[in-house]
């Protein structure tokens, strides 16, 4: 059975990354919502973040996305994040939201197109360096919506070429994240359309370059662990985007449309040594709060990373291995199920009361005031937002 001091020293050193725009207001293709004491700014963003580790005690970072969370000073946001007990993360880059960008950014048939995005993508690297960042995370909305509408290995080609200039301005200890998402917003074909794609560039440009495995990002049925399991093997797995997804890409809070994936992604991370500071899988949150409240529900979502976290590592990996050498189908199975429909909100709350944090960190947040004081305090100004 697993030692339970030892389940709970891996979820104390475990560490989950927020991003700055799960703070800021977002909506469907129709409306984005605006919602009471919603950031206006970076820095009122982070003080939100903080909040989400006070309670949580395992969200210590915070992912920025550039041009929404551009400053003049990069050094003073991150000696901000500082005071808060927050260090900033991955640099998000944006290539889809200019109209030079309606037929592709770096994938773009015309040179000062591709030079343009280039040059935004350099100015991350830049950024990372003001900040102390070590990921550049890098997600391309570039495809085409009909046949015959460009070249498809040209583009190929472009994004190769591109990936290798941002690669050559890393540092050593930086490195390049690709993303993948199979469709949207180009319907006919996308450029980085699946972790095979994504895979393939990495491998060429090196080991500073691994892939980002977004949970949303895939077809009905797709097996996400086999690929989570075949990345980790190769050691190309370099970051998640977690969220949930029901139809499409939903954005919705990881965990809350199917908490058993989740589980079985967990299950072979940590089987793998994912969970391994060497392993150095960045996991990080990638999701729209459109009609919830944003703070309560990025501290679920932290929470939900976490017991899945808690339940694979309560998988007992001995009678595990042994069924399945015996060829025990049924066996081997019941092993993980044991495993997922373990309670494990006793142990966390335990865990939690261990580290001097509340028990329940939702609740928590609830009664802080912290929301009351945001809603009173940020009042004019524009509220942070998809774009702003």
């Amino acid at each position: 059975m697993p030692d339970i001091a030892a389940v709970k020293a891996a979820l104390t050193s475990q560490r989950i990354e927020t991003p700055s725009w799960g703070y800021g207001n977002s909506g469907t293709r129709f409306k984005v919502f605006a919602q009471a004491g919603v950031p206006r700014n970076p820095y009122e963003k982070l003080d939100d973040a903080a909040k989400v580790h006070e309670f949580t005690g395992i969200a210590p970072v915070v992912s920025l996305h550039i041009p929404w969370d551009r400053v003049d000073d990069f050094a003073a946001l991150a000696a901000y994040a500082e005071e808060r007990d927050l260090e900033l993360g991955a640099i998000n880059s944006n290539t889809f939201q200019d109209d030079d960008y309606k037929l592709g950014s770096v994938c773009h048939p015309d040179a000062k197109v591709r030079a343009k995005a280039l040059g935004h993508l350099l100015e991350c690297v830049d950024i990372m360096d003001a900040t102390g960042s070590k990921d550049l995370k890098l997600w391309f909305a570039d495809g085409t919506n009909y046949p015959g509408q460009d070249d498809i290995a040209g583009r190929q080609d472009r994004l190769a070429e591109a990936l290798a200039a941002v690669y050559e301005r890393l540092g050593d200890d930086q490195r390049l994240l690709l993303e993948y998402k199979f469709f949207e917003p180009a319907f006919y074909t996308t450029d980085v359309p699946d972790w095979g794609t994504a895979y393939a560039h990495c491998l060429k440009l090196g080991p500073k370059a691994q892939v980002v495995v977004d949970t949303g990002h895939h077809a009905p049925g797709t097996n996400i662990e086999f690929i989570v399991a075949t990345l980790l093997r190769e050691k190309k797995l370099g970051a998640f985007d977690f969220n949930s997804r029901f139809y499409a890409d939903d954005d919705l809070m990881v965990g809350s449309a199917d908490p058993f994936q989740l589980f079985r992604i967990m299950h072979e991370v940590v089987k793998n040594g994912g969970l391994d500071p060497e392993t150095n899988v960045n996991f990080m949150l990638d999701q729209c709060h459109n009609i919830e409240a944003k703070i309560p529900a990025v501290i679920r979502s932290v929470t939900n990373v976490q017991e899945a976290t808690a339940k694979a590592l309560l998988v007992d990996m001995d009678a595990l291995t042994a069924a399945q050498r015996a060829g025990d189908v049924l066996g081997s199975n019941e092993v993980l199920m044991d495993a997922y429909n373990t309670d494990v909100r006793p142990l966390l709350r335990e865990l939690r009361e261990e580290q001097g944090l509340a028990p329940d960190p939702v609740a928590a947040y609830r009664t802080s005031g912290w929301q009351e004081k945001v809603a009173a305090d940020r009042v004019g100004g524009d509220q942070a937002g998809w774009g702003a």
